[in-house]
């Protein structure tokens, strides 16, 4: 039988999760941080070491703080509220470096990351379940599909954080006894955008209510999506975004940068990268988070797979002024990627796929002569496997920067430029 044990915290995984040794096994423990003694009670197998549960801390490390939320420790959205500033920031960065030079790239220099700050992020996605006669609204259990009922959340804008006891007067209408339902707010320009995913529609009663809800809080859409497809329920006013200098309607549930700090700065980068191009491909385009700053400047060539994001974007430039041309195209970039020839045509690149990667472009790319390549990425892992095509196609890595867009997590995303010789 498992009994505890204490330990001395030596590192930081790359879940955030605490690192220690124990004879021959190497435990992970949640919530712990180098220099921490902690009791633990040794678990399940996990990866090539053993899971742990933390029951105590004895002694805290230096880089132990206070953390942000009531709810830290059960809640399964954040895993690092606990570390210092300096050391989460230096966690962000080791993300990077180890993910580079596992693909033989641990000389590029990467610098400290930009970090989105608390009360941030634009976008945040609920779940709701009924507990007796209590309505929970909140996030997952770490590791379970348990629900966490919150009542605060440091990480997003407070509107959104301010609209979630409204929510719950709102939920106790719709949900039915055994119903899970799943909420995305997005924070837009033009108001809240509520989308919510269950399996059957609502019935009239719950129509209503929705109806009702988006007036009395100023929201600017209700869309409810259910297995029929997305309905909208209720649209006050398209929900928009800036995008430079066109305002982009979004379609519901559209990828957006998950905060507008994080937003800003990699516009600028994409900018400053491409500065001096004529003709720009910008790869992955989404509904067009690149493609209007770029077009302030020079000729963009913008190509998505989603009809409805093309469309989006469309819209968007259709009523922006003074900007280069701008042609939109609907193309699978994994199993269509643009060839050599084509690429042919550009003097620059910003390209920033899912995280996925993008094996078959940058393959693509690797090989062509395309000056200068702007790369963003949400994946350290997939972002190293494709840059060493891209180092091997004979282009130079310059300086990658991390950035932290969802505070607390052990999640990276990363800005990156590659020039030709």
């Amino acid at each position: 039988m498992t009994v505890p044990i204490d330990v001395r915290i030596t590192a930081l995984g790359a879940q955030g999760d605490g690192i220690a040794e124990a004879g021959d096994d190497r435990l992970y423990v949640p919530f712990t941080v180098p220099g921490d003694l902690a009791r633990i009670l040794p678990g399940e197998k996990k990866g090539e070491g053993v899971s742990a549960e933390l029951l105590e801390v004895l002694e805290p490390g230096p880089a132990r703080i206070d953390p942000a939320c009531v709810h830290f420790g059960i809640c399964g959205g954040c895993a690092l509220q606990h570390l210092d500033d300096a050391s989460y920031a230096a966690f962000k960065r080791d993300q990077v470096t180890r993910a580079l030079s596992h693909h033989g790239l641990g000389d590029v220099g990467v610098a400290m990351p930009l970090i989105v700050p608390a009360r941030a992020r634009r976008r945040t996605r609920l779940t709701a379940r009924r507990s007796g006669d209590r309505v929970l609204l909140g996030y997952l259990e770490r590791g379970s599909h348990r629900m966490v009922g919150v009542t605060e959340c440091p990480v997003i804008l407070p509107r959104l954080e301010a609209l979630m006891p409204k929510l719950r007067d709102l939920l106790a209408v719709l949900l039915g006894v055994k119903d899970t339902l799943h909420l995305t707010l997005t924070a837009t320009d033009t108001g809240i955008d509520l989308l919510i995913a269950g399996e059957r529609r609502p019935n009239m009663r719950g129509l209503q209510s929705l109806s009702a809800f988006a007036e009395a809080q100023d929201l600017a859409r209700i869309t409810w999506d259910s297995k029929e497809g997305p309905e909208a329920i209720a649209v006050r006013r398209p929900p928009t975004v800036q995008l430079g200098r066109a305002g982009v309607p979004l379609p519901p549930g559209a990828f957006l940068q998950v905060a507008k700090d994080s937003e800003d700065w990699m516009m600028a980068m994409a900018r400053d990268a491409v500065a001096g191009a004529k003709h720009v491909a910008d790869l992955f385009a989404g509904c067009g988070t690149f493609t209007a700053v770029l077009a302030e400047k020079s000729a963009v060539s913008a190509f998505e797979s989603s009809v409805e994001m093309v469309e989006a974007c469309r819209r968007g430039l259709n009523h922006a002024r003074g900007l280069h041309p701008v042609t939109l195209a609907r193309r699978d970039l994994f199993r269509e990627p643009l060839t050599v020839k084509e690429l042919a045509r550009f003097d620059a690149a910003v390209i920033d796929p899912p995280r996925a990667g993008a094996k078959a472009q940058t393959e693509m790319l690797a090989v062509s002569k395309v000056p200068v390549v702007m790369a963003f990425s949400c994946n350290p892992a997939t972002f190293a496997r494709d840059a060493r095509a891209m180092v091997d196609g004979g282009y130079r890595l310059e300086q990658v920067t991390p950035i932290d867009q969802f505070r607390w997590s052990s999640h990276v995303e990363l800005a990156a430029v590659f020039r030709k010789g």
